[in-house]
């Protein structure tokens, strides 16, 4: 067989609730299977936990609680490949492991290989890398893993080129800033070149305190050009058909292009205040209006992310405040 219908599962988990994690990647595979009828649901990096769980990955308990977890998937995972993130404890190492869930069994797992070490990740203080790849047959198409940082690297995709891949997938958690689309498209086009394989790249979405992740999950054929594109700062399910009887392995769908510069930042900071209060389960926010621009754009965020009901916008004029600072920052408040 050559083809295979594959859903990425582009969703947002709050980190350390690994119950309410897994009943979110339940529902997901539920909802693709009675939308999308797929062979696999794809799921992105550490989904289980929620990304970046940082120190709760040093409490004794993670172990526990993802083996429970990964068993109440095994109760209901069926007749579909489900590919999930989790961290692991193998033999008091833990590692950030990605596997494929089966007929009530993990049927292959990976080890994430590069652990990045650098401005916002410090993986490594939690991590042990891994070293050898992992390829699966799904329906006769010999399917290799991958986890994000792994395929800015030559060296996983060499390792499953060597090992008979034919399609790689790669689970994400990458977040935003203004140049980071590009680099993505980058690396994409030259591992799927170098394996002369398709990618599927599934990345999350959401706010977590100062990071924000983006979604827009692709995949791209053979030759490294995007063929399916999941859509930017929401959650989605975006059917990829896999056929490596074509040219580029993947068929295209109507690709969803990316926003503008101004409007992908404003986006960006609407999800990130969104999900810092909703995550730390405030009730709304507070802000002084100015009548300025700074606080102008400030109290359009806030409502655009919570809805106007939840912001309170205080004025404090001083003797020293004009008249036009004051209206203006009047209609604001009244235009909001």
């Amino acid at each position: 067989m050559s083809k295979l219908n594959v859903v990425m599962a582009q969703v947002n988990p709050l980190v350390g609730d690994i119950p309410g994690n897994v009943q979110l990647i339940i529902d997901r595979v539920q909802q693709a299977e009675a939308e999308y009828s797929p062979d696999v649901v794809v799921f992105p990096e550490l989904v289980m936990t929620g990304y970046p769980p940082e120190d709760l990955l040093l409490r004794p308990s993670i172990e526990q609680r993802i083996n429970q977890g990964i068993q109440r998937l095994k109760q209901v995972v069926g007749d579909t490949y489900v590919v999930i993130g989790y961290p692991r404890l193998d033999n008091g190492k833990l590692y950030n492991m990605a596997g494929v869930l089966y007929r009530g069994e993990i049927i292959a797992e990976y080890a994430k290989q590069h652990l990045p070490n650098y401005r916002v990740f410090d993986e490594k203080r939690y991590f042990v890398p891994g070293s050898s790849t992992a390829v699966v047959d799904i329906k006769g198409i010999k399917v290799a893993l991958s986890i994000c940082e792994d395929i800015w690297f030559p060296g996983p995709m060499q390792l499953a080129k060597e090992a008979g891949a034919e399609l790689m997938i790669n689970l994400n958690a990458s977040p935003f800033h203004t140049e980071k689309l590009r680099e993505r498209k980058q690396q994409l086009k030259a591992r799927a070149e170098q394996g002369d394989m398709p990618i599927i790249y599934v990345n999350q979405i959401g706010g977590q305190d100062e990071l924000v992740f983006d979604g827009y999950s692709v995949a791209v054929g053979r030759d490294g050009n995007i063929r399916v594109s999941a859509p930017q700062y929401q959650e989605s399910l975006q059917l990829v058909r896999v056929n490596l009887a074509i040219a580029e392995g993947v068929e295209e769908e109507e690709i969803m292009p990316p926003l503008a510069l101004l409007p992908s930042v404003y986006q960006a900071l609407v999800l990130g205040v969104r999900d810092y209060v909703n995550k730390n389960r405030f009730r709304g926010v507070v802000l002084g209006l100015s009548g300025g621009i700074d606080s102008a754009l400030t109290l359009a965020v806030a409502v655009d992310a919570l809805g106007s009901e939840r912001v309170e916008a205080v004025m404090m004029p001083f003797r020293y405040t004009s008249q036009m600072s004051e209206d203006d920052a009047a209609q604001q408040a009244a235009m909001l």
